[in-house]
């Protein structure tokens, strides 16, 4: 393993986007508008394609090839996603709901889809387990937990506008949106086996390949435009990511006696910094806009230590068990 290959190919550029963005906020070549604009082509294009690709090219036989690796992702970083929303939600008497569910979306999942190749590759070679868990973080992530934070969300936002809505209301507007349907869609189409057929996948990959570089983009003007705000919760996102996810996984994975290789990958997937696409959404609902990024900014940094940190836990727990 090669820490300063991963530092290298996977957190610094993130860091130089970002501050590209950051200093051109600053310089007015863009604006918080051209933000959100940029933001709308990453949420209803760019993410929903790049989304739908890399899951429709998985198969059936992946999802259920190791049934523990899927329930473990699933119980454990939906039970973070609730955690994170009921924790900023209860404990902080300033937050509304649709401020908890920007947490959740952020601070309770794992930026999978940009930095999952990235970072798992240079550890653990390029290979089909490596893509296997990928595609499994990234379905629970895509396909359960921005549906549930969308419907959270719509729900705090209908509550504090007066509206008495029936409870399946939020839960259909937030799966009009491509981020929430693509991925759906894609998990449907994989399960029923329809063939994916190659020539279609460069028709999506061409818009899906400006997703990450957009959205870091995004996140630097955003942060230009709003006041970075390192309060006790933003380094409690920070907490809650870096530290809650992967030790949970880690001591779920245990129990249940996983694959030692699947479990050290998904707890350095479920270690890596909040997802990108809860600040876009973010920015696009002008919600918890400074907190969030800072969180985020700051889980980016600290992740350069973290990531090499579970990676040595992992390894003496895989030893003291076997």
């Amino acid at each position: 393993m090669n820490i300063s290959h991963i530092i290298l190919y996977a957190i610094v550029p993130i860091i130089v986007v970002m501050l590209a963005g950051y200093i051109s906020g600053k310089k007015g070549i863009f604006n918080g508008a051209d933000s959100k604009k940029f933001n709308k082509v990453v949420l209803d294009y760019a993410l929903p394609a790049a989304l739908f690709v890399s899951i429709v090219q998985a198969s059936r036989e992946m999802l259920v090839k190791d049934i523990k690796l899927s329930l473990v992702s699933l119980v454990v970083i939906m039970f973070c996603f609730m955690a994170v929303y009921f924790i900023y939600k209860y404990c902080f008497k300033k937050n509304t709901g649709a401020d908890a569910a920007i947490s959740a979306l952020i601070s309770g999942s794992p930026t999978i889809g940009f930095l999952g190749f990235a970072v798992l590759e240079p550890i653990f070679g390029t290979n089909p387990s490596v893509a296997l868990v990928v595609a499994i973080v990234g379905i629970v992530v895509n396909a359960v937990g921005i549906p549930v934070g969308l419907s959270l969300l719509n729900a705090s936002d209908e509550a504090q506008a007066g509206k008495k809505e029936p409870w399946w209301k939020p839960v259909v507007h937030a799966l009009e949106q491509p981020v929430a349907w693509a991925p759906i869609l894609a998990v449907i189409w994989v399960v029923v086996g329809i063939p994916w057929p190659d020539w279609a996948s460069p028709s999506f990959n061409l818009i899906a390949k400006a997703n990450a570089s957009m959205a870091v983009f995004s996140a630097g003007i955003t942060l230009s435009a709003v006041k970075i705000v390192i309060n006790w919760q933003a380094i409690l996102g920070s907490i809650l990511k870096l530290i809650m996810m992967p030790a949970l996984t880690l001591i779920v994975g245990l129990l249940v006696k996983m694959d030692p290789l699947n479990l050290k990958m998904l707890v350095v997937a479920n270690a890596l910094p909040p997802a990108f696409s809860g600040i876009i959404i973010a920015d696009e609902y002008d919600t918890y806009v400074g907190t969030g990024t800072s969180s985020l900014t700051l889980s980016v940094i600290l992740f350069m230590g973290m990531c090499p940190l579970w990676i040595w836990i992992t390894d003496v727990c895989l030893r003291g068990f076997m």
